[in-house]
Protein backbone atom coordinates (compact mmCIF):
# COMPACT_ATOMS: atom_id res chain seq x y z
CA UNK A 1 0.00 0.00 0.00
CA UNK A 2 1.11 3.31 -0.83
CA UNK A 3 0.81 7.00 0.81
CA UNK A 4 1.24 10.20 -1.19
CA UNK A 5 4.41 12.02 -0.88
CA UNK A 6 5.87 9.33 0.31
CA UNK A 7 9.21 8.10 -0.04
CA UNK A 8 11.55 5.86 1.56
CA UNK A 9 13.29 7.94 3.02
CA UNK A 10 10.10 10.08 4.46
CA UNK A 11 9.05 10.00 8.25
CA UNK A 12 5.57 9.90 8.60
CA UNK A 13 3.75 10.17 11.86
CA UNK A 14 1.98 7.04 13.28
CA UNK A 15 -1.53 9.66 14.01
CA UNK A 16 -0.67 10.64 10.06
CA UNK A 17 -0.91 6.64 9.73
CA UNK A 18 -4.21 6.12 11.68
CA UNK A 19 -6.12 9.34 10.33
CA UNK A 20 -5.49 7.77 6.97
CA UNK A 21 -6.54 4.26 7.16
CA UNK A 22 -9.91 5.94 9.71
CA UNK A 23 -10.30 7.23 6.18
CA UNK A 24 -10.58 4.38 4.16
CA UNK A 25 -13.42 2.50 6.65
CA UNK A 26 -16.89 2.88 4.79
CA UNK A 27 -19.31 5.58 6.68
CA UNK A 28 -21.76 2.54 7.67
CA UNK A 29 -19.28 0.75 9.20
CA UNK A 30 -19.35 3.92 11.52
CA UNK A 31 -22.50 3.71 11.80
CA UNK A 32 -22.99 0.33 12.52
CA UNK A 33 -20.92 0.73 15.46
CA UNK A 34 -22.28 3.90 16.93
CA UNK A 35 -25.55 1.69 16.89
CA UNK A 36 -24.34 -0.92 18.71
CA UNK A 37 -23.08 1.30 21.18
CA UNK A 38 -26.07 3.38 21.80
CA UNK A 39 -27.76 -0.10 22.34
CA UNK A 40 -25.08 -1.02 24.67
CA UNK A 41 -25.80 1.87 26.47
CA UNK A 42 -29.36 1.87 26.94
CA UNK A 43 -29.47 -1.76 26.94
CA UNK A 44 -27.45 -1.00 30.38
CA UNK A 45 -29.35 1.88 31.35
CA UNK A 46 -32.46 0.24 31.61
CA UNK A 47 -31.31 -2.61 33.08
CA UNK A 48 -32.22 -5.16 30.56
CA UNK A 49 -32.43 -8.71 31.12
CA UNK A 50 -33.33 -10.22 27.64
CA UNK A 51 -30.49 -11.61 26.69
CA UNK A 52 -29.58 -12.99 29.84
CA UNK A 53 -33.67 -15.24 29.64
CA UNK A 54 -32.63 -16.49 26.30
CA UNK A 55 -29.10 -17.95 27.34
CA UNK A 56 -30.94 -19.32 30.18
CA UNK A 57 -33.23 -21.10 27.55
CA UNK A 58 -36.18 -18.60 29.25
CA UNK A 59 -36.48 -20.43 32.23
CA UNK A 60 -36.82 -17.98 34.04
CA UNK A 61 -35.88 -17.21 37.48
CA UNK A 62 -36.65 -19.04 40.83
CA UNK A 63 -38.25 -17.00 43.82
CA UNK A 64 -36.26 -16.66 46.48
CA UNK A 65 -38.23 -17.41 50.32
CA UNK A 66 -36.95 -16.11 53.44
CA UNK A 67 -38.59 -17.37 56.09
CA UNK A 68 -38.40 -18.51 59.88
CA UNK A 69 -37.33 -22.67 60.01
CA UNK A 70 -40.19 -23.33 62.64
CA UNK A 71 -42.95 -21.54 60.62
CA UNK A 72 -46.52 -23.47 60.26
CA UNK A 73 -46.97 -20.73 57.75
CA UNK A 74 -44.50 -21.72 55.09
CA UNK A 75 -44.61 -25.49 55.64
CA UNK A 76 -48.67 -25.09 55.66
CA UNK A 77 -49.60 -22.78 53.66
CA UNK A 78 -46.44 -21.45 51.53
CA UNK A 79 -45.82 -24.80 50.53
CA UNK A 80 -48.77 -26.16 48.98
CA UNK A 81 -48.59 -22.91 46.60
CA UNK A 82 -47.32 -23.73 43.21
CA UNK A 83 -46.41 -19.78 41.90
CA UNK A 84 -44.12 -19.33 45.01
CA UNK A 85 -42.54 -22.64 44.61
CA UNK A 86 -41.89 -22.34 41.23
CA UNK A 87 -40.17 -19.66 38.55
CA UNK A 88 -41.05 -16.31 37.29
CA UNK A 89 -40.24 -15.59 33.19
CA UNK A 90 -40.92 -11.50 32.74
CA UNK A 91 -42.50 -10.63 29.60
CA UNK A 92 -39.56 -10.76 27.28
CA UNK A 93 -40.24 -7.41 25.22
CA UNK A 94 -40.50 -5.86 28.83
CA UNK A 95 -37.39 -7.33 30.08
CA UNK A 96 -36.53 -4.28 32.35
CA UNK A 97 -37.92 -3.23 35.53
CA UNK A 98 -38.25 0.18 33.80
CA UNK A 99 -40.26 -0.80 30.81
CA UNK A 100 -42.51 -2.40 32.95
CA UNK A 101 -42.88 -0.21 35.23
CA UNK A 102 -43.65 2.14 32.62
CA UNK A 103 -46.28 -0.12 30.84
CA UNK A 104 -48.04 -0.44 34.04
CA UNK A 105 -48.38 3.05 34.63
CA UNK A 106 -48.81 4.44 30.79
CA UNK A 107 -50.91 1.90 29.83
CA UNK A 108 -54.56 0.72 30.62
CA UNK A 109 -54.37 -2.84 29.83
CA UNK A 110 -56.75 -4.10 32.65
CA UNK A 111 -59.78 -5.80 32.45
CA UNK A 112 -63.24 -4.60 32.92
CA UNK A 113 -64.03 -3.72 36.75
CA UNK A 114 -67.22 -1.73 37.49
CA UNK A 115 -66.67 -0.38 41.32
CA UNK A 116 -70.02 0.13 43.91
CA UNK A 117 -69.01 2.84 45.93
CA UNK A 118 -69.63 3.66 49.32
CA UNK A 119 -68.90 6.91 51.08
CA UNK A 120 -67.23 5.79 54.64
CA UNK A 121 -67.23 9.28 57.10
CA UNK A 122 -64.69 9.54 59.96
CA UNK A 123 -65.02 10.36 63.24
CA UNK A 124 -62.70 13.49 62.77
CA UNK A 125 -64.57 14.64 60.20
CA UNK A 126 -63.33 13.42 57.41
CA UNK A 127 -64.66 10.84 54.60
CA UNK A 128 -62.82 8.43 52.05
CA UNK A 129 -64.36 6.06 49.36
CA UNK A 130 -64.78 2.45 49.20
CA UNK A 131 -65.01 0.75 46.24
CA UNK A 132 -66.67 -2.59 46.21
CA UNK A 133 -66.05 -5.43 43.82
CA UNK A 134 -68.98 -8.02 45.13
CA UNK A 135 -68.90 -11.68 43.42
CA UNK A 136 -72.50 -11.27 43.28
CA UNK A 137 -74.86 -9.29 41.25
CA UNK A 138 -77.75 -9.16 43.73
CA UNK A 139 -75.54 -7.20 46.04
CA UNK A 140 -76.65 -3.92 46.83
CA UNK A 141 -74.01 -0.94 47.42
CA UNK A 142 -75.37 1.89 49.13
CA UNK A 143 -73.66 4.94 50.99
CA UNK A 144 -74.30 3.04 54.21
CA UNK A 145 -72.55 -0.02 53.10
CA UNK A 146 -72.92 -3.57 51.02
CA UNK A 147 -75.87 -5.30 51.52
CA UNK A 148 -74.39 -8.28 52.77
CA UNK A 149 -75.63 -10.50 55.75
CA UNK A 150 -74.49 -10.61 59.03
CA UNK A 151 -74.05 -14.59 58.25
CA UNK A 152 -72.78 -13.97 54.69
CA UNK A 153 -69.27 -15.85 55.02
CA UNK A 154 -67.64 -14.71 52.36
CA UNK A 155 -64.13 -14.09 52.64
CA UNK A 156 -63.29 -9.99 52.20
CA UNK A 157 -60.22 -8.44 50.42
CA UNK A 158 -59.40 -5.17 51.50
CA UNK A 159 -57.22 -3.66 49.02
CA UNK A 160 -54.96 -0.48 50.00
CA UNK A 161 -53.53 1.50 46.84
CA UNK A 162 -50.30 3.23 46.81
CA UNK A 163 -49.02 6.97 46.46
CA UNK A 164 -51.55 8.92 44.65
CA UNK A 165 -53.16 5.70 43.65
CA UNK A 166 -56.76 4.92 44.03
CA UNK A 167 -59.09 1.70 42.65
CA UNK A 168 -58.82 2.75 38.88
CA UNK A 169 -54.93 1.96 38.97
CA UNK A 170 -54.59 -0.50 36.47
CA UNK A 171 -53.02 -3.08 38.86
CA UNK A 172 -55.61 -2.70 41.41
CA UNK A 173 -58.31 -3.36 38.16
CA UNK A 174 -55.99 -7.00 38.12
CA UNK A 175 -55.79 -7.97 41.55
CA UNK A 176 -59.45 -6.75 42.22
CA UNK A 177 -61.15 -8.91 39.19
CA UNK A 178 -59.13 -11.61 40.03
CA UNK A 179 -60.00 -11.86 43.50
CA UNK A 180 -64.09 -11.28 42.53
CA UNK A 181 -63.44 -14.20 40.12
CA UNK A 182 -62.77 -16.57 42.54
CA UNK A 183 -65.71 -15.29 43.99
CA UNK A 184 -64.61 -13.59 47.04
CA UNK A 185 -65.92 -9.88 47.53
CA UNK A 186 -62.98 -7.03 47.17
CA UNK A 187 -63.22 -3.63 48.43
CA UNK A 188 -60.78 -0.78 47.90
CA UNK A 189 -60.07 1.97 50.79
CA UNK A 190 -58.95 4.36 48.65
CA UNK A 191 -57.10 7.02 50.54
CA UNK A 192 -58.05 10.31 51.64
CA UNK A 193 -58.99 13.01 49.05
CA UNK A 194 -58.64 9.88 46.11
CA UNK A 195 -60.88 8.76 43.96
CA UNK A 196 -63.11 11.77 43.48
CA UNK A 197 -63.63 12.00 47.37
CA UNK A 198 -63.07 15.71 48.38
CA UNK A 199 -60.73 16.60 51.89
CA UNK A 200 -63.13 17.47 54.90
CA UNK A 201 -61.06 17.70 57.71
CA UNK A 202 -57.61 18.77 58.31
CA UNK A 203 -56.34 15.47 58.31
CA UNK A 204 -54.37 14.15 55.48
CA UNK A 205 -52.68 10.88 54.55
CA UNK A 206 -48.91 9.56 54.82
CA UNK A 207 -47.12 7.05 54.45
CA UNK A 208 -47.12 6.09 58.38
CA UNK A 209 -50.87 7.00 58.54
CA UNK A 210 -52.76 4.03 59.82
CA UNK A 211 -55.93 4.95 61.39
CA UNK A 212 -57.90 5.14 58.50
CA UNK A 213 -57.36 1.70 57.58
CA UNK A 214 -57.85 0.45 61.30
CA UNK A 215 -61.06 2.08 61.51
CA UNK A 216 -62.20 0.72 57.79
CA UNK A 217 -61.01 -2.61 58.98
CA UNK A 218 -62.88 -2.52 62.09
CA UNK A 219 -66.25 -1.33 60.65
CA UNK A 220 -66.02 -4.53 58.42
CA UNK A 221 -65.19 -6.91 60.72
CA UNK A 222 -68.30 -5.41 63.29
CA UNK A 223 -70.57 -5.61 59.85
CA UNK A 224 -69.74 -9.29 58.69
CA UNK A 225 -68.49 -10.87 61.60
CA UNK A 226 -68.73 -13.79 59.87
CA UNK A 227 -66.66 -13.45 56.58
CA UNK A 228 -63.03 -13.92 56.74
CA UNK A 229 -61.28 -10.51 56.52
CA UNK A 230 -57.66 -9.88 54.32
CA UNK A 231 -55.83 -6.99 53.71
CA UNK A 232 -53.47 -6.33 50.74
CA UNK A 233 -51.24 -3.22 50.60
CA UNK A 234 -49.41 -2.05 47.17
CA UNK A 235 -46.81 0.02 47.97
CA UNK A 236 -47.24 3.15 50.51
CA UNK A 237 -50.16 1.12 51.05
CA UNK A 238 -48.27 -1.98 51.55
CA UNK A 239 -45.71 0.11 54.48
CA UNK A 240 -48.86 0.97 55.85
CA UNK A 241 -50.32 -2.21 56.42
CA UNK A 242 -47.63 -4.06 57.72
CA UNK A 243 -47.59 -0.79 60.31
CA UNK A 244 -50.61 -1.16 61.12
CA UNK A 245 -50.12 -5.09 61.51
CA UNK A 246 -47.36 -4.79 63.84
CA UNK A 247 -48.94 -1.94 65.80
CA UNK A 248 -52.14 -3.99 66.55
CA UNK A 249 -50.72 -7.16 66.79
CA UNK A 250 -53.30 -9.95 68.24
CA UNK A 251 -56.01 -7.26 68.44
CA UNK A 252 -56.53 -6.64 64.44
CA UNK A 253 -59.24 -8.90 63.10
CA UNK A 254 -56.75 -9.26 59.76
CA UNK A 255 -57.06 -13.23 59.15
CA UNK A 256 -54.16 -12.82 56.67
CA UNK A 257 -52.39 -10.17 54.56
CA UNK A 258 -49.90 -9.50 51.58
CA UNK A 259 -47.57 -6.87 51.44
CA UNK A 260 -46.37 -5.92 47.62
CA UNK A 261 -43.58 -3.90 46.39
CA UNK A 262 -43.14 -2.15 50.03
CA UNK A 263 -40.83 0.47 50.56
CA UNK A 264 -39.91 -0.60 54.13
CA UNK A 265 -37.38 1.93 54.84
CA UNK A 266 -38.29 5.45 53.51
CA UNK A 267 -34.84 6.69 54.79
CA UNK A 268 -32.94 4.21 52.78
CA UNK A 269 -35.39 4.83 49.63
CA UNK A 270 -34.92 8.79 50.02
CA UNK A 271 -31.58 8.50 49.29
CA UNK A 272 -31.95 5.40 46.60
CA UNK A 273 -34.19 8.10 44.49
CA UNK A 274 -31.67 10.64 44.61
CA UNK A 275 -28.64 8.16 43.47
CA UNK A 276 -29.04 8.06 39.63
CA UNK A 277 -30.73 9.37 36.99
CA UNK A 278 -33.31 7.63 36.02
CA UNK A 279 -34.41 7.09 39.97
CA UNK A 280 -34.37 10.51 39.60
CA UNK A 281 -36.58 10.87 36.72
CA UNK A 282 -39.19 8.52 38.72
CA UNK A 283 -38.34 11.18 41.76
CA UNK A 284 -39.79 14.20 38.97
CA UNK A 285 -42.93 12.18 38.03
CA UNK A 286 -43.85 11.33 41.72
CA UNK A 287 -42.91 14.82 42.84
CA UNK A 288 -45.57 16.20 39.90
CA UNK A 289 -47.84 13.24 40.82
CA UNK A 290 -47.91 14.52 44.55
CA UNK A 291 -48.34 18.23 43.48
CA UNK A 292 -52.03 16.89 41.60
CA UNK A 293 -52.99 15.90 44.27
CA UNK A 294 -52.05 18.85 46.35
CA UNK A 295 -54.00 21.40 43.82
CA UNK A 296 -56.98 19.05 44.40
CA UNK A 297 -57.11 20.39 47.83
CA UNK A 298 -55.58 23.54 47.74
CA UNK A 299 -57.92 25.69 49.98
CA UNK A 300 -56.28 23.56 53.12
CA UNK A 301 -53.38 23.09 51.89
CA UNK A 302 -52.66 26.53 51.31
CA UNK A 303 -54.30 27.42 55.07
CA UNK A 304 -52.22 24.26 56.48
CA UNK A 305 -48.51 24.16 54.56
CA UNK A 306 -46.74 26.37 52.49
CA UNK A 307 -48.22 26.66 49.52
CA UNK A 308 -45.31 28.57 47.55
CA UNK A 309 -43.00 25.74 48.81
CA UNK A 310 -45.13 22.63 47.23
CA UNK A 311 -45.52 24.77 43.80
CA UNK A 312 -41.40 24.81 43.04
CA UNK A 313 -40.94 21.46 44.85
CA UNK A 314 -38.65 19.48 42.44
CA UNK A 315 -38.60 16.18 44.44
CA UNK A 316 -40.57 13.71 46.84
CA UNK A 317 -38.23 15.24 49.38
CA UNK A 318 -39.38 18.84 49.02
CA UNK A 319 -42.92 18.22 49.06
CA UNK A 320 -42.80 16.63 52.16
CA UNK A 321 -40.92 18.90 53.42
CA UNK A 322 -43.27 21.81 52.51
CA UNK A 323 -46.36 19.64 53.20
CA UNK A 324 -46.33 16.43 54.87
CA UNK A 325 -44.09 17.83 57.37
CA UNK A 326 -46.06 20.84 58.10
CA UNK A 327 -49.77 19.19 57.86
CA UNK A 328 -48.52 15.66 60.18
CA UNK A 329 -46.37 17.90 62.91
CA UNK A 330 -43.26 16.01 61.78
CA UNK A 331 -39.79 18.09 62.55
CA UNK A 332 -37.69 17.50 59.64
CA UNK A 333 -38.65 15.02 56.25
CA UNK A 334 -35.96 12.53 58.07
CA UNK A 335 -38.20 12.28 61.18
CA UNK A 336 -41.08 11.73 59.19
CA UNK A 337 -39.49 8.49 57.71
CA UNK A 338 -37.81 7.11 60.65
CA UNK A 339 -41.45 7.26 62.08
CA UNK A 340 -43.40 6.17 58.87
CA UNK A 341 -41.19 3.19 58.03
CA UNK A 342 -42.54 -0.52 58.39
CA UNK A 343 -39.35 -2.39 58.78
CA UNK A 344 -39.31 -2.10 62.84
CA UNK A 345 -43.03 -3.26 62.94
CA UNK A 346 -42.52 -6.27 61.16
CA UNK A 347 -41.49 -8.17 63.96
CA UNK A 348 -44.75 -7.60 65.76
CA UNK A 349 -46.61 -8.92 63.48
CA UNK A 350 -48.99 -11.69 64.53
CA UNK A 351 -50.73 -12.33 61.21
CA UNK A 352 -49.71 -14.77 58.43
CA UNK A 353 -47.95 -12.23 56.33
CA UNK A 354 -46.95 -12.66 52.44
CA UNK A 355 -44.36 -10.23 51.25
CA UNK A 356 -43.37 -9.85 47.80
CA UNK A 357 -40.57 -7.51 46.36
CA UNK A 358 -38.57 -7.25 43.14
CA UNK A 359 -34.65 -6.52 43.44
CA UNK A 360 -34.66 -4.60 40.50
CA UNK A 361 -37.36 -2.34 41.87
CA UNK A 362 -36.56 1.03 40.07
CA UNK A 363 -38.22 2.97 43.48
CA UNK A 364 -38.16 0.42 46.42
CA UNK A 365 -34.68 -0.75 46.93
CA UNK A 366 -33.81 -3.59 48.29
CA UNK A 367 -31.45 -2.40 50.20
CA UNK A 368 -34.53 -1.99 52.44
CA UNK A 369 -35.75 -4.91 52.45
CA UNK A 370 -35.80 -6.34 56.59
CA UNK A 371 -34.60 -9.74 55.74
CA UNK A 372 -33.62 -10.60 59.19
CA UNK A 373 -36.80 -9.05 60.84
CA UNK A 374 -38.59 -11.28 58.23
CA UNK A 375 -36.90 -14.60 59.09
CA UNK A 376 -37.11 -14.25 62.51
CA UNK A 377 -41.08 -13.28 62.76
CA UNK A 378 -42.90 -17.43 62.42
CA UNK A 379 -45.84 -15.40 60.65
CA UNK A 380 -44.26 -13.84 57.82
CA UNK A 381 -42.54 -15.06 54.77
CA UNK A 382 -40.70 -13.15 52.18
CA UNK A 383 -40.70 -13.86 48.50
CA UNK A 384 -38.36 -12.07 46.29
CA UNK A 385 -37.57 -12.79 42.67
CA UNK A 386 -34.91 -10.97 40.98
CA UNK A 387 -36.89 -8.67 37.71
CA UNK A 388 -40.47 -7.24 38.18
CA UNK A 389 -40.01 -3.72 38.43
CA UNK A 390 -42.07 -1.60 40.78
CA UNK A 391 -45.68 -3.21 41.05
CA UNK A 392 -45.41 -5.16 37.24
CA UNK A 393 -44.33 -8.35 37.08
CA UNK A 394 -45.72 -8.91 33.61
CA UNK A 395 -45.84 -12.55 31.91
CA UNK A 396 -46.87 -13.97 29.25
CA UNK A 397 -46.35 -13.44 25.22
CA UNK A 398 -49.47 -10.16 25.74
CA UNK A 399 -48.42 -9.05 29.67
CA UNK A 400 -52.10 -10.00 29.99
CA UNK A 401 -51.82 -10.59 33.29
CA UNK A 402 -49.27 -9.89 36.66
CA UNK A 403 -47.32 -12.76 38.45
CA UNK A 404 -47.93 -11.28 41.81
CA UNK A 405 -51.93 -11.30 41.31
CA UNK A 406 -51.79 -14.68 41.07
CA UNK A 407 -49.20 -15.21 43.63
CA UNK A 408 -51.41 -13.39 45.91
CA UNK A 409 -54.53 -15.49 45.32
CA UNK A 410 -53.39 -18.47 45.79
CA UNK A 411 -51.61 -17.65 48.66
CA UNK A 412 -54.91 -16.53 50.08
CA UNK A 413 -57.04 -19.09 49.01
CA UNK A 414 -54.66 -21.68 50.72
CA UNK A 415 -54.74 -19.84 53.77
CA UNK A 416 -58.28 -19.99 53.49
CA UNK A 417 -58.40 -23.17 53.68
CA UNK A 418 -56.27 -24.53 56.25
CA UNK A 419 -56.33 -23.75 60.14
CA UNK A 420 -54.12 -21.10 60.49
CA UNK A 421 -55.91 -18.00 59.61
CA UNK A 422 -55.35 -15.46 62.18
CA UNK A 423 -58.24 -14.66 64.58
CA UNK A 424 -58.82 -11.40 66.71
CA UNK A 425 -57.82 -11.50 70.45
CA UNK A 426 -58.36 -8.53 72.72
CA UNK A 427 -56.06 -8.91 75.38
CA UNK A 428 -56.39 -5.73 76.43
CA UNK A 429 -52.27 -5.84 77.39
CA UNK A 430 -49.16 -4.45 75.84
CA UNK A 431 -47.96 -8.16 74.83
CA UNK A 432 -46.54 -8.63 78.88
CA UNK A 433 -47.62 -12.13 80.05
CA UNK A 434 -47.71 -13.37 83.45
CA UNK A 435 -46.94 -16.63 84.17
CA UNK A 436 -50.55 -16.76 85.87
CA UNK A 437 -52.14 -15.98 81.79
CA UNK A 438 -50.66 -19.44 80.72
CA UNK A 439 -53.87 -21.57 82.14
CA UNK A 440 -57.20 -21.41 80.10
CA UNK A 441 -58.89 -20.47 83.02
CA UNK A 442 -58.25 -18.60 86.62
CA UNK A 443 -60.76 -18.22 90.02
CA UNK A 444 -60.61 -15.39 92.23
CA UNK A 445 -61.54 -16.67 95.65
CA UNK A 446 -62.79 -13.95 98.32
CA UNK A 447 -59.73 -14.10 99.93
CA UNK A 448 -57.88 -12.87 96.80
CA UNK A 449 -56.27 -16.49 96.34
CA UNK A 450 -56.03 -17.13 92.19
CA UNK A 451 -56.21 -20.76 90.99
CA UNK A 452 -55.24 -21.47 88.30
CA UNK A 453 -57.86 -24.21 86.52
CA UNK A 454 -56.61 -26.22 84.02
CA UNK A 455 -59.18 -27.91 81.17
CA UNK A 456 -59.28 -31.30 83.01
CA UNK A 457 -59.29 -30.79 87.12
CA UNK A 458 -57.13 -33.10 89.11
CA UNK A 459 -57.50 -32.88 93.01
CA UNK A 460 -54.51 -31.35 92.89
CA UNK A 461 -54.46 -27.30 91.71
CA UNK A 462 -51.94 -24.69 91.70
CA UNK A 463 -53.09 -21.88 93.98
CA UNK A 464 -51.18 -18.70 93.93
CA UNK A 465 -50.82 -15.59 96.57
CA UNK A 466 -51.26 -12.01 95.21
CA UNK A 467 -50.80 -9.20 97.21
CA UNK A 468 -53.28 -6.35 98.53
CA UNK A 469 -51.53 -4.02 96.45
CA UNK A 470 -51.38 -6.47 93.22
CA UNK A 471 -55.09 -6.66 93.36
CA UNK A 472 -58.06 -3.89 92.22
CA UNK A 473 -61.65 -4.59 93.73
CA UNK A 474 -64.31 -3.38 91.02
CA UNK A 475 -62.14 -2.15 88.27
CA UNK A 476 -62.81 -4.27 85.25
CA UNK A 477 -61.12 -2.05 82.96
CA UNK A 478 -57.63 -2.39 84.72
CA UNK A 479 -58.24 -6.28 85.40
CA UNK A 480 -56.43 -8.50 83.25
CA UNK A 481 -58.32 -11.79 83.05
CA UNK A 482 -60.86 -12.08 80.58
CA UNK A 483 -63.41 -14.48 81.16
CA UNK A 484 -65.71 -16.03 78.10
CA UNK A 485 -69.25 -16.59 78.29
CA UNK A 486 -68.49 -20.74 78.42
CA UNK A 487 -65.64 -20.50 81.28
CA UNK A 488 -68.02 -18.14 83.00
CA UNK A 489 -69.77 -21.65 84.28
CA UNK A 490 -67.28 -23.57 84.69
CA UNK A 491 -64.93 -20.40 87.03
CA UNK A 492 -68.68 -20.33 88.88
CA UNK A 493 -68.75 -24.11 89.95
CA UNK A 494 -64.77 -24.40 90.69
CA UNK A 495 -65.61 -21.30 92.70
CA UNK A 496 -68.60 -23.15 94.72
CA UNK A 497 -66.57 -26.49 95.11
CA UNK A 498 -63.47 -24.47 96.44
CA UNK A 499 -65.06 -22.22 99.35
CA UNK A 500 -67.45 -25.43 100.02
CA UNK A 501 -63.89 -27.68 100.87
CA UNK A 502 -61.10 -25.49 101.29
CA UNK A 503 -62.86 -22.47 103.50
CA UNK A 504 -64.00 -22.25 106.55
CA UNK A 505 -67.46 -20.92 108.03
CA UNK A 506 -65.35 -18.55 109.91
CA UNK A 507 -63.63 -17.30 107.19
CA UNK A 508 -66.50 -17.37 104.87
CA UNK A 509 -68.30 -14.80 107.50
CA UNK A 510 -64.64 -12.37 106.77
CA UNK A 511 -64.34 -10.21 104.56
CA UNK A 512 -61.00 -10.31 102.58
CA UNK A 513 -61.48 -6.48 101.84
CA UNK A 514 -62.00 -5.95 105.81
CA UNK A 515 -59.88 -2.88 106.92
CA UNK A 516 -58.71 -5.35 109.78
CA UNK A 517 -57.03 -7.74 107.78
CA UNK A 518 -54.19 -4.97 106.11
CA UNK A 519 -53.61 -4.58 110.04
CA UNK A 520 -53.24 -8.62 110.71
CA UNK A 521 -49.93 -9.85 109.95
CA UNK A 522 -50.76 -13.37 110.22
CA UNK A 523 -53.95 -13.58 108.50
CA UNK A 524 -52.98 -14.00 105.39
CA UNK A 525 -50.20 -16.56 106.32
CA UNK A 526 -52.42 -18.41 107.81
CA UNK A 527 -55.00 -18.41 105.26
CA UNK A 528 -52.53 -19.28 102.48
CA UNK A 529 -50.83 -22.51 104.60
CA UNK A 530 -54.75 -23.63 104.91
CA UNK A 531 -55.02 -23.32 101.47
CA UNK A 532 -51.60 -25.16 100.39
CA UNK A 533 -52.27 -27.89 102.68
CA UNK A 534 -56.03 -28.31 101.74
CA UNK A 535 -55.83 -28.13 98.13
CA UNK A 536 -52.11 -29.63 97.44
CA UNK A 537 -52.08 -32.28 100.12
CA UNK A 538 -48.25 -31.05 100.85
CA UNK A 539 -46.38 -32.65 104.07
CA UNK A 540 -46.21 -30.62 107.12
CA UNK A 541 -42.75 -29.90 106.84
CA UNK A 542 -43.03 -28.22 103.46
CA UNK A 543 -45.67 -25.78 105.06
CA UNK A 544 -43.03 -25.23 108.00
CA UNK A 545 -40.39 -24.28 105.63
CA UNK A 546 -42.69 -21.85 103.82
CA UNK A 547 -43.90 -20.28 107.79
CA UNK A 548 -40.45 -19.82 108.59
CA UNK A 549 -39.72 -18.11 105.17
CA UNK A 550 -42.65 -15.94 105.55
CA UNK A 551 -42.21 -14.69 108.99
CA UNK A 552 -38.48 -14.00 108.49
CA UNK A 553 -38.79 -10.42 107.75
CA UNK A 554 -40.60 -9.72 110.92
CA UNK A 555 -38.57 -12.23 113.08
CA UNK A 556 -35.19 -11.10 111.73
CA UNK A 557 -35.55 -7.83 112.08
CA UNK A 558 -36.52 -8.36 115.70
CA UNK A 559 -33.60 -10.43 116.66
CA UNK A 560 -31.74 -7.72 114.86
CA UNK A 561 -32.60 -5.22 117.48
CA UNK A 562 -32.54 -7.06 120.49
CA UNK A 563 -28.42 -8.00 119.89
CA UNK A 564 -27.88 -4.23 118.72
CA UNK A 565 -28.94 -3.33 121.92
CA UNK A 566 -26.74 -4.92 124.25
CA UNK A 567 -28.06 -6.06 127.52
CA UNK A 568 -26.89 -4.16 131.02
CA UNK A 569 -24.81 -7.14 131.50
CA UNK A 570 -22.83 -7.63 128.56
CA UNK A 571 -21.59 -3.95 129.05
CA UNK A 572 -19.36 -4.52 132.03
Amino acid sequence: MEFPNSHPNASVSVSDLLLQAALMIPVYSYVLGILVLFLVFLYNFFEMHFVEHLVRGLRGDAVSLIYDPRSEIFHSVVSKCRILRGRYLPTLWLASPHFQTAFLSLLDWAPPVEYKRQVFHLPDGGNLALDWLVASDDVKVSGGGASLSKDDATPIVVVIPGLTSDSAAVYVKHLAYRIAKRGWNVVVSNHRGLGGVSITSDIFYNAGWTEDLRRVVNYLHQERPMAPLFAVGTSIGANILVKYLGEDGDNTPVAGAASICSPWDLLICDRFIHRRLVQRLYNRVLTNGLQGYAELHEPIYSRLANWEGIKKSRSIRDFDQHATCLVGKFETPDTYYRYSSSASFVRNVTVPLLCISALDDPLCTKEAIPYDECRSNKNVVLATVRHGGHLAFFEGITAGRLWWVCAVEEFLTVLQSSPFMHTQKKTGSSGLHSSIDKGPYVNVTEDGMVMALADNQTDEQDVVDLSIDQITPNDETENPIQYTDQSKHKIEANEESFHETAVSPEQKSVSNWDIKDLHDITAPVKRCMHHLSRQNRRSIWLLAYIAIVTTWPLVGSSLFHFFKRKPSWLRR
